[in-house]
């Protein structure tokens, strides 16, 4: 398949990427034969070698100063020059005949100041002579390659610049002229093309065999054939006079229909160079001498095959080759004459591409140009610019879609949106989001768009991405500016597949209204996001849809597992909510309010409190605004139940003000009793005029405060009812408790009208007598104890007048037979010596008496700190300008808090004087040291 080369106004000037300038002349004609050379490892050192009939080399270098020397006797008919090593491979003659000889030549090495020549053998294949036509070396410098006119290719295999290590063979034998030959390396493997006038071939030469490809059936001219550079994948170019052929190893590739005959092929940094004529010369011409022929104007091409054009044209008069060197195209010609081409610089080819509008062209050769992305922007970006002044939106969107990433897409989305064209603004943003270059405002944009178009196909290809990975836009802005423009299906779809569920129960609830697929939808999600939508939704859905909202909240608050898990999932613990932050949702539902709380307390006895106090303020609102008795009797069964149910301890004073507002009479009580309040008891039943409840509660709870007789001995005082019966009740409780004085009894009687002798007269007596008694026991004890003290008195005087024995016999503590050494005590009580040592806790107390002794003391500093204390506080009494303070002072210190001693029976009463007295005659009876 043929490919022409694009043809354009550029060509027309014939100066687009090169300009041309004559660098040197030799100011007259010469017979020289120009032959090819190429770049050196060296830059600037050689320009060409001439080769001179007489067999001399000359040295052209950038100074255009002209050396040489003498490479063989007679002539030189073909040079190569290395591109990686300094090492010239030169094809000559000594002698006349057909004799040619193959030299390798050593540019860094000298031999009496000529390159030194490292290797000379015959180039001819056998001994049939015949004419070199063609050369070339590997730059590996292990293959060289010779063709010669009679169709054979010699190939010098091993290194060419030794004979020792080089093996010489022919390769390839045919019946048409070599007019070619190029090495091409890929990896491992080396391949040689073989061009002829009538065919092009491959070998590979790496190989033992050296296996053949017939590549094509036409060949080329002398120099017309080259090697591309891996630009063009390193392909074999054959300049036919119809087309130029390009060659795999092993295939036919494209090919270029040029127009004229072709004289030189050159390839030269991705570029084509073509030297060709219009008039048709048969190619074996090349082969006579040049003098048959007369001189033609020249064209010379420079194409370029990647992005199709021609990149210069210009005419020239017997051309007779093209170098390339020091990074410029040097063209020879027969007038002594060499022409620089030297290519433009890139930006200036753009510019002159932008001046002509070839702005396609001009994206192409950025491209090939390796430029970069930030200078390919700016081009699409000017031939976006031209389209839209032009009109053509389409193409201009298609533009300036290439520069999303590098042009602010503002500047595109406003030139649309002023030129009203939806459809490409649309196109613009679409590829904006799939680039993932988009923000919250382009998805608005486009989405906008859509709805515009009324486009749903388009809409819900935009939004049905496979995978979170593939969404290329901001899911939360598309749900919003779909849910304004009224698409709610599509705006439900991105927010359940994107787990946007608060989205997607707003739409549901306040936009669809479908209450039923919201609580589905919730029924579905991780424990802690339906916790959080209930919280949020609750209250809508229990006002529409009341029973299927409690279930739910049922669930959520005891057991809750997603609809979603899978059945492994489900036989692990699920989750519960704090069921007390749910209440609220109930607000205007009482009927199920009462069922989700009585089911919690139920299933979940481990229930928040405020479960317990709104049950329990739910029942007695219910209790008290029945009218059926039969039913009221329940409501008032469950109360108690639930106040008995041991959930109020620390919260008494609620559940109290509780029963107190809905006046549960049953339930105060409880609480009363529970908190141990008997006055409060006391007093409910007092204000109620329950005169049995009184005197019932009196019984029940005197025990614990004994108080309570005498708050109703007060209460019965007080009223003016005839409450005899009552009276007498507690009158004989306080008697045998002895609560309270006889005389404090008939003065709160006395309050009383109805209250007459009678009511206390036996109580009266009763008390007088056990005073009678009473005096009778304590004379009697008074009596007792001054016979002790009158003994006890004695029994000191012996102490001080006369001796004391000890006939103790056994020890006190351990009732053992007393043994020496021994303890005794004034008191009569005798220990071991160790006995003492292991129990006593002062070597002057007797262990046996310590304990009574020390309370007795304690009496006395008691009493003594109590008298000193009366003296002192009364002394301050006096003196003080502020009694008050004072009082209050001793009354913050203790002073007047009463101690009671347990060590006589409290009907005895004694003086202090004497009481006194008594105890320090018994502690100094008791204290008897050894």
């Amino acid at each position: 398949m043929k490919s022409v080369c694009q043809r354009c106004s550029c060509c027309a000037p014939l100066s687009f990427s090169w300009s041309s300038r004559v660098l040197w002349s030799t100011g007259r004609k010469k017979e020289v034969c120009f032959l090819t050379c190429y770049q050196l490892s060296n830059p600037g050192r050689l320009l060409d070698y001439p080769a001179h009939m007489e067999g001399q080399i000359w040295f052209l270098p950038r100074s255009l100063q002209l050396t040489g020397f003498q490479a063989y006797k007679l002539r030189v008919t073909h040079l190569y020059q290395l591109k990686q090593h300094n090492i010239l491979a030169s094809v000559g003659e000594d002698e006349e005949g057909i004799n040619p000889l193959v030299k390798i030549w050593n540019l860094e090495k000298r031999d009496g100041g000529n390159p030194l020549c490292t290797r000379i053998f015959p180039a001819i294949p056998g001994t049939e002579p015949t004419v070199v036509s063609c050369l070339t070396v590997h730059e590996n410098l292990n293959f060289m390659a010779i063709g010669f006119t009679d169709g054979s290719v010699t190939l010098n295999k091993g290194d060419i610049t030794r004979d020792r290590h080089s093996k010489t063979q022919i390769l390839h034998k045919g019946n048409y002229p070599v007019t070619g030959l190029a090495f091409r390396q890929a990896g491992k493997t080396t391949h040689l093309f073989v061009v002829t006038t009538e065919n092009v071939q491959s070998y590979i030469v790496s190989g033992k065999d050296y296996p053949r490809v017939e590549l094509d059936t036409h060949g080329c001219g002398l120099r017309c054939s080259a090697l591309s550079d891996p630009s063009q994948d390193l392909q074999f170019i054959v300049a036919g006079d119809e087309c130029v052929y390009l060659y795999q190893p092993d295939e036919r590739g494209p090919c270029f229909a040029f127009e004229g005959h072709k004289l030189i092929a050159h390839w030269f940094r991705g570029y084509l160079v073509i030297v060709s004529r219009d008039r048709k010369v048969s190619p074996k011409s090349e082969f006579t001498s040049r003098d048959s022929q007369s001189s033609d104007k020249q064209i010379l091409n420079i194409y370029d095959l990647c992005n199709k054009f021609i990149a210069y044209s210009a005419v020239f008069e017997d051309v007779v080759d093209v170098l390339a060197e020091w990074g410029s195209l040097y063209v020879l010609t027969r007038d002594g004459r060499v022409h620089a081409l030297q290519e433009k610089d890139t930006q200036t080819k753009l510019e002159m591409l932008f001046k002509k509008n070839l702005f396609e062209m001009a994206i192409n050769l950025a491209k090939s140009q390796h430029l970069d992305s930030d200078g390919l922007a700016q081009i699409f970006m000017q031939y976006g610019d031209h389209l839209y002044s032009k009109g053509n939106h389409d193409g201009a969107v298609q533009q300036y879609i290439r520069t999303i990433g590098k042009l602010e897409p503002s500047y595109v989305i406003r030139k649309f949106l002023d030129a009203q064209r939806i459809h490409n603004l649309t196109a613009y943003l679409q590829t904006l989001h799939r680039q993932s270059l988009a923000n919250a405002d382009h998805t608005t944009l486009l989405l906008n768009c859509y709805t515009k178009l009324k486009d749903s196909s388009k809409l819900e290809e935009f939004i049905k991405t496979k995978s979170e990975s593939e969404v290329h836009f901001d899911v939360e802005t598309a749900i919003k500016v779909l849910r304004q423009a009224g698409y709610y299906s599509h705006a439900l779809y991105l927010a359940e597949n994107h787990a946007h569920h608060e989205w997607y129960l707003k739409i549901q609830l306040e936009d669809i209204k479908n209450y039923q697929e919201a609580l589905r939808y919730i029924g579905k999600l991780p424990f802690e996001q339906a916790e959080s939508n209930m919280k949020r939704y609750g209250k809508i859905l229990m006002h529409h849809i009341p029973e299927q909202t409690t279930q739910l909240l049922k669930g959520l608050c005891t057991d809750y597992r997603s609809s979603l898990e899978g059945r492994c999932d489900r036989e692990a613990p699920g989750c519960r909510a704090n069921s007390e932050e749910f209440i609220p949702i109930f607000a205007n539902n009482p009927r199920e309010l009462k069922a989700f709380l009585e089911h919690m307390s139920e299933v979940q006895p481990d229930s928040p409190q405020g479960i317990y106090d709104t049950l329990l303020e739910l029942r007695l609102q219910n209790w008290a605004h029945e009218k059926d008795p039969q039913v009221k009797e329940k409501l008032h069964a469950e109360a108690i139940s639930l106040l008995k149910s041991g959930r109020f301890c620390d919260v008494f004073d609620k559940a109290l003000v509780l029963c107190q507002m809905h006046d549960f009479q049953d339930g105060v009580l409880y609480l009363y009793e529970q908190g141990k309040l008997f006055q409060q008891i006391m007093h409910y039943h007092m204000q109620h005029e329950q005169y049995r409840q009184v005197i019932t509660v009196c019984e029940r709870h005197g025990e614990q405060d004994p108080s309570l007789w005498e708050q109703a001995l007060s209460y019965f005082a007080r009223k003016e009812e005839d409450c005899k019966e009552y009276m007498a009740a507690v009158l004989k409780h306080i008697e045998n408790k002895n609560l309270m004085p006889p005389l404090l009894v008939v003065q709160t009687l006395a309050h009383n009208s109805t209250a007459t002798l009678s009511v206390i007269r036996d109580y009266l007596v009763q008390k007088l007598q056990k005073q009678s008694q009473q005096i009778a026991q304590d004379e009697l004890r008074v009596r007792r104890y001054r016979d002790e003290t009158t003994r006890i008195r004695q029994e000191i005087q012996e102490l001080k007048a006369s001796p004391k024995i000890f006939q103790k016999t056994k020890c006190s503590i351990c009732n053992s037979a007393l043994e020496l050494p021994s303890v005794h005590f004034l008191c009569g009580h005798s220990f071991h010596q160790h006995c003492f040592e292991s129990y006593s806790e002062s070597d002057a107390d007797c262990p046996t008496c310590l304990p009574e002794n020390r309370k007795v003391m304690d009496m006395i500093r008691a009493q003594e700190q109590k008298r000193d204390l009366h003296d002192q506080f009364q002394h301050q009494l006096k003196c003080s300008n502020d009694s008050f303070s004072v009082i209050a002072d001793y009354f913050g210190r203790g002073v007047f808090n009463k101690l009671t001693l347990l060590t006589d029976p409290p009907t005895t009463r004694l003086t202090p004087s004497l009481e006194a007295g008594l105890q320090r005659d018994l502690l100094m009876h008791s204290r008897r040291g050894t």
